[in-house]
C-alpha cells in the first residue's frame, strides 16, 4: 500500500462551520488521506470558508489567495475551497480565482470525496436541503474533552440582514434519536462537554412538528454518563420558554448558561430587523434572572443599524448598563447584497458605527471588570484545557460561564491540574475578561 496523501486543512467561521471542516475530514481520512500541519507540499489543501458579513468574505478571500499561490507554483497537488463563501458567490469565483480546483458549496459537504476523486474541475453548488453530517464520520478538530453537537442546520426565521437562510437553506432538525447515540459516542470517546449548536437551537424541531423539541432532547441528554457540562448555544429570545429555563434550573449537567443574541432593544429597530417579538430583551432578562440558579446571559447586540439614531443608541446603552449581563459581543452592520436591510433608508456612517461599537465595548468591559472582582475567593468547577499559550507556567481553563472559543478563561497559577477533568478552583485575581485562581486540594 503507498503511502497516504497528505491534507492541509483551514476551518474559517463558527463553530457550524467547523462541523461541517469535520465531516469533510472524516470522509478524506477514511479515504486515506493524514493531516498535515504544513500548506506547501501537502497533496490536498481545504478551506473551509465564511460568507455571512464582508468581514468574513475578506478573510475567506485572503486565506484563497495566501494558498492560490502555492497551487500556483505546484507547491500543492490540489486545492479545494468550500462553505458559504462559495455559496455565495457561485461560479464567479473560478473566473476569478483560477487555480483553486474545486469549489464546493454548502450543499455539497457529503461529496468531497467524489468531488477530489473527479476529473472536473470547477464549482460543485446546490441548494443546501438534507442533513451533511448525518452519515459522516465525523474526525473532530476539538480537544478530546469537548465537542460540538449540531443539532439542526440552516434557518427558517427572515432577519432582514442576514444570509444565512440563503447561504444554508431553510430549518433542517437532525433525528433525535441520531443526536442522542452522536451524544453517546461523544461520552464513549471522552468528551466531557458537549456545546449544542445551531442556527437558533430553540427551533430544533419544529420542522419535525415537536412542540418542546429542545427541551425534549435536553431531558433525554441529562442522563447520559459521562457528559459533566451540556452548553447552549445560540437561541432566539422568542424560544425561551419557561419549560427550558426549569431544566437549566433543575439539572446539574447542563451549564447555567444561554445565548440569546437579542442584536438590539429598540422596539423600531427590532420590527426592521425581522426580530421584534411579544417579550421585550428586559422582561427576557428579569425572567431568567428569577430562577434559582445563576443563569450567565451572552449576547450579540449589533449597531448601526438603518435607522439607528442617537436616541435608538442611546436606549441600547442604558439597557447594557442595566443588564449587566455576563459577556457582549458587539458587530457593526455590514450592509449585504440580497438581503431586505440593503434597501432601507437611514444608512449611518461607518465611523458612527464604530464608536458607537467602541462605546458599548469599553461600558461592557467595565462590568465584567465589577462582575469578575466579585467572584475572588469564590470556589468553582473550572473544566482544565492544559497548558496556556501565554506561559508554561500557568495552566488554563474555563468556568461553566465560558464558552470556549469566544469568552474569557481562568489562569490556573498553583496545584496539579489534569487536562479535560472538571477541577475545583479558588479565585485569587480578576481582570477584565480573565480570571486567576489556584487548583484546590
Amino acid at each position: 500500500m503507498g503511502a497516504k496523501k497528505s491534507i492541509y486543512v483551514v476551518s474559517l467561521g463558527c463553530p457550524k462551520n467547523l462541523v461541517d471542516t469535520e465531516c469533510m475530514l472524516g470522509l478524506l481520512t477514511r479515504e486515506g488521506y493524514r493531516i498535515t500541519d504544513v500548506a506547501e507540499g501537502a497533496d490536498l489543501a481545504l478551506i473551509n470558508t465564511c460568507g455571512f458579513i464582508q468581514d468574513a468574505v475578506k478573510e475567506s478571500i485572503d486565506t484563497i489567495l495566501e494558498l492560490a499561490e502555492l497551487r500556483a507554483r505546484d507547491a500543492l497537488s490540489q486545492l479545494v475551497v468550500a462553505g458559504c463563501f462559495v455559496q455565495r458567490y457561485g461560479n464567479k469565483l473560478k473566473r476569478e480565482i483560477p487555480e483553486v480546483d474545486l469549489w464546493l458549496g454548502t450543499g455539497e459537504v457529503e461529496n468531497i470525496v467524489s468531488a477530489v476523486k473527479s476529473t472536473r474541475k470547477g464549482v460543485y453548488l446546490s441548494r443546501p436541503s438534507g442533513l451533511s453530517d448525518i452519515n459522516c464520520p465525523r474526525l473532530r478538530f476539538t480537544p478530546f474533552y469537548t465537542a460540538y453537537l449540531r443539532i439542526a442546520e440552516g434557518c427558517s426565521h427572515q432577519c432582514s440582514f442576514c444570509l444565512i437562510p440563503k447561504l444554508r437553506g431553510p430549518l433542517r432538525s437532525k433525528p433525535l434519536a441520531l443526536l442522542l447515540r452522536e451524544a453517546k459516542e461523544m461520552a464513549e470517546q471522552g468528551v466531557k462537554e458537549i456545546n449544542i449548536i445551531a442556527q437558533d437551537i430553540t427551533s430544533f424541531g419544529v420542522d419535525l412538528g415537536m412542540k418542546w423539541g429542545l427541551e425534549t432532547l435536553l431531558e433525554r441528554l441529562a442522563g447520559e454518563k459521562g457528559i459533566k457540562w451540556i452548553r447552549l448555544l445560540y437561541g432566539h429570545p422568542c424560544g425561551i420558554s419557561e419549560r427550558l429555563l426549569k431544566i437549566i434550573d433543575t439539572v446539574d449537567q447542563i451549564c447555567p448558561y444561554l445565548d440569546i443574541p437579542f442584536q438590539h432593544v429598540n422596539e423600531k429597530i427590532l420590527a426592521a430587523m425581522g426580530r421584534k417579538s411579544e417579550e421585550d430583551p428586559r422582561e427576557l432578562v428579569e425572567r431568567i434572572r428569577r430562577r434559582n440558579r445563576k443563569i450567565a446571559i451572552r449576547t450579540t447586540l449589533m449597531v448601526g443599524f438603518p435607522g439607528e439614531r442617537d436616541r435608538e443608541f442611546k436606549e441600547l446603552m442604558e439597557f447594557v448598563e442595566w443588564a449587566e449581563l455576563d459577556h457582549i459581543g458587539v458587530f457593526v452592520y455590514s450592509k449585504e447584497k440580497g438581503t431586505r436591510a440593503e434597501r432601507f433608508e437611514g444608512e449611518v456612517a461607518s465611523e458612527v458605527a464604530e464608536a458607537r461599537r467602541a462605546e458599548i465595548m469599553q461600558l461592557q468591559a467595565e462590568i465584567s471588570l465589577k462582575k469578575n472582582l466579585q467572584r475572588i475567593g469564590s470556589s468553582v468547577p473550572v473544566l482544565v484545557e492544559g497548558v496556556s499559550e501565554e506561559t508554561d507556567l500557568l495552566l488554563r481553563g474555563r468556568a461553566h460561564w465560558m464558552a470556549p472559543e469566544i469568552d474569557g478563561q481562568v489562569l490556573i497559577n498553583k496545584g496539579r491540574g489534569e487536562e479535560g477533568e472538571i477541577m475545583k478552583v479558588k479565585i485569587t485575581e480578576a481582570y477584565h475578561y480573565d480570571l486567576v485562581g489556584e487548583i484546590m486540594r
